[in-house]
């Protein structure tokens, strides 16, 4: 079907008091396992591709979009195509070109003041190109090898108040909130502050965003969701099954050297966990 918005998805979903998955891609294997997963439990999905993975792909966004469009396309759910965390304003300005309708600008790592002013006029620009935006304000730690945050460190949770002024000024369309996720988590022992959620919720008028979701058991999704989280980011998750299936496969077939045995094995990996993070996202 043809491609679809993360915006109409993320409003879809609040509507229903539900959220929608995006999880991040870096290989055409990426791609058609979230696909399929999203195809096996008959839910929207969002493909995301952040600027770290542009990166590892030599620095050129095109192919992996191009890829994403393609398959998004050819799919039996609505798939909508997100650039994520970009910081990079020249490759902001690729979005639409490749087939993007939604950026998340990250500002985050910057003083409030300049992280107002940057995500202001890249929300300016989004807005004009007719680019769902996203932002973040508090930080989720753990991006890009970085440690995670300590939770009383200034700046590792979102403050309320702050966060209502900050969606006024920036005028974006949605807000990754900082309630005790980390990216790149490899254990499912996160827990998110569930007090502060509901006061996020609360004071703001556009949807809550909830990065680092791979760390988070499935009681802790449903409960995010109850509490008013709309759009779930999943990463590393889908590198813990490939990595782990290939391991697996390799161990268990030592003279393999047709890549195309390991990569189904990793491809179905990351199908099962992708149609297993939809379902605990349903809290009804």
């Amino acid at each position: 079907m043809p491609l679809t918005t993360t915006g109409e998805l993320v409003a879809r979903a609040a509507a229903g008091r539900s959220a929608v998955a995006s999880f991040n891609i870096i290989t055409l294997e990426h791609v058609e396992a979230v696909i399929a997963g999203a195809e096996s439990v008959d839910a929207p999905v969002v493909l995301q591709v952040s600027e770290n993975a542009v990166r590892f792909r030599h620095g050129r966004l095109l192919p992996l979009a191009r890829a994403a469009v393609a398959a998004a396309e050819r799919a039996a759910v609505p798939v909508a195509l997100h650039l994520d965390h970009v910081q990079s304003d020249t490759l902001l300005r690729q979005a639409p070109d490749a087939g993007f309708g939604s950026v998340m600008y990250d500002a985050a790592r910057l003083p409030y003041a300049d992280n107002l002013a940057a995500t202001r006029a890249a929300a300016d620009w989004a807005h004009a190109q007719g680019l769902w935006i996203e932002a973040e304000l508090g930080e989720v730690g753990g991006k890009a090898g970085q440690p995670p945050l300590d939770a009383h460190s200034p700046g590792a949770r979102t403050d309320p108040d702050q966060a209502r002024a900050f969606v006024a000024d920036s005028g974006v369309d949605a807000l990754a909130v900082a309630i005790g996720t980390t990216h790149a988590m490899t254990t499912r022992t996160a827990t998110i502050d569930h007090a502060l959620l509901k006061r996020l919720a609360a004071a703001l008028n556009v949807p809550l965003v909830l990065h680092g979701s791979s760390g988070l058991p499935d009681d802790e999704l449903a409960a995010a969701v109850t509490g008013g989280v709309t759009k779930v980011n999943v990463g590393t998750a889908l590198n813990i099954a490939m990595t782990g299936a290939i391991r697996k496969y390799l161990t268990a077939h030592p003279e393999a050297v047709d890549s195309r045995g390991y990569l189904t094995a990793g491809r179905e990996a990351m199908t099962r966990t992708v149609a297993e993070t939809i379902a605990a996202l349903d809290p009804h």
